[in-house]
């Protein structure tokens, strides 16, 4: 089941940005009194209790300003609130009840969802709890005092939260169709792809950066199998600013990429690999999915016999941090090499899904050590007792040793490197637990 995605919306400057960082346990957004400072939505991973969610930090809603920075972040704050399963929606008891909290109350009222109002700045209680009952007045439920700068009422907001979190784990559970997400920034065509996949004109393309409003759900069947494709194109609108458009679409490759078994990341082969692009791999590489880089636009491209290796190159330079994707290049316009995606994305789902016995591992694991040495340090030498996999998607593995302060990042990469040797693992990451294990 995916994760559960919770978003803290607001009016600029009520302490979203220090409630989001208060739940994630780290300053993840930069938190300054000038309102209008978190321009763009960031997410973490939060777990309460045996709960894991999403959690999206937003810029404050300013529902009738006309300034186009406040309008961008508005649009941003929909699409947060458009796709989360719960919204917080946090006020400031040292403001008071605003006309301003009063028409975020009616945007939120009309987009159904689950709505827990919350009363920032409550420092002390016994103080300010006269002024929290004001804010019953918004009419979505009761109020929960907090302060997010001095974590008091936390627990009592998250217990509130996770009780609105949809329970449909069994039902998810039952579609064993391959979800394939495709994401990508905007206008790189990804609805052009979809569009040739499924042979008819199912989601509308278009040159404006953006067209495609929501994340689209399209069934693909090829060769008797089914595949579920999640399109995130991700924009309610054409922006004039390019810069906060290339934002938008990180929201919408979250929840893609949460959903997904394999992720199709496509690229723009006429602007080269960007910034933007490794950031959405960034997601994808993070949460252990099957990734393929898909090179759109290939057929635009002047080439000669070097230009593919430059490419490549190019890519893998950028996307160092996934040098196990696998990289293809298509074109969504003339159909080039668009039927091999499924060849592809096959392969990952079985590489993703692979289980390897415990007696091999361990056949690797010595030979391993016995062509390089692990490390030592003071005159102390890392032993490696034993490895086992303890899951799939992405397959993980557990190692077992005399002291985890001597497992040096590269000689775990050495380690994995001669896994992918003997098994492929092609298109798919590989996660390592050190374990330490006392000797004797």
């Amino acid at each position: 089941m995916s994760k559960p995605i919770v978003a803290i919306v607001g009016r600029p400057n009520v302490g979203k940005s220090t409630l989001f960082n208060a739940l994630a346990k780290e300053r993840i957004s930069i938190v300054q009194d000038t309102p209008g400072v978190t321009r763009d939505r960031i997410y973490a991973d939060v777990t309460w209790l045996n709960l894991v969610f999403t959690l999206i930090d937003t810029g404050g809603i300013e529902p009738e300003s006309k300034d186009i920075i406040l309008s961008q972040m508005r649009e941003q704050a929909q699409i947060a609130i458009d796709t989360a399963d719960v919204i917080v929606f946090i006020t400031d008891v040292r403001q008071g009840l605003v006309d301003a909290d009063g028409k975020v109350a009616d945007m939120l009222r009309r987009s159904g969802k689950p709505v827990v109002l919350t009363v920032n700045k409550v420092d002390s209680f016994e103080k300010f709890m006269p002024d929290v009952y004001e804010f019953y007045n918004l009419g979505i439920g009761d109020p929960v005092p907090i302060s997010a700068a001095s974590r008091l009422g936390l627990g009592e907001l998250l217990d509130e939260v996770t009780k609105h979190f949809p329970d449909d784990a069994e039902e998810e559970t039952e579609d064993e169709r391959p979800k394939v997400a495709i994401v990508g920034k905007p206008n790189v065509g990804k609805s052009s792809l979809i569009n040739k996949l499924t042979g008819e004109e199912r989601v509308i393309v278009s040159e404006i950066a953006g067209t495609t409003r929501d994340a689209i759900d399209t069934e693909v069947s090829y060769q008797g199998r089914e595949y579920c494709f999640i399109d995130t194109a991700g924009l309610r609108r054409k922006s004039r600013i390019k810069e906060e458009i290339e934002r938008f679409s990180i929201i919408r490759a979250v929840t893609a990429v949460e959903r997904a078994d394999v992720v199709i990341l496509v690229i723009d082969a006429t602007e080269g690999v960007t910034e933007q692009d490794a950031k959405i791999a960034g997601i994808a590489h993070e949460r252990g999915k099957g990734m393929i880089i898909a090179v759109n636009k290939w057929d635009a491209i002047e080439k000669d016999d070097k230009t593919i290796y430059q490419y490549t190159d190019r890519i893998r330079e950028i996307l160092s941090f996934m040098p196990y994707a696998e990289l293809m290049f298509i074109s969504a316009r003339t159909g080039q090499r668009i039927y091999k995606l499924f060849d592809v994305i096959d392969m990952v789902l079985e590489n993703n899904a692979l289980r390897i016995q415990t007696g091999v591992l361990n056949e690797i694991l010595s030979e391993a050590v016995a062509m390089q040495q692990p490390p030592s340090d003071k005159g102390k030498r890392l032993r490696l007792y034993y490895m086992t996999q303890v899951s799939v998607k992405p397959p993980t593995f557990v190692i077992f040793v005399n002291d985890k302060e001597l497992m040096h990042f590269s000689y775990t990469r050495y380690l994995e490197n001669r896994i992918r040797e003997a098994f492929g693992f092609r298109g798919t990451s590989l996660k390592f637990i050190i374990r330490e294990r006392k000797e004797g």
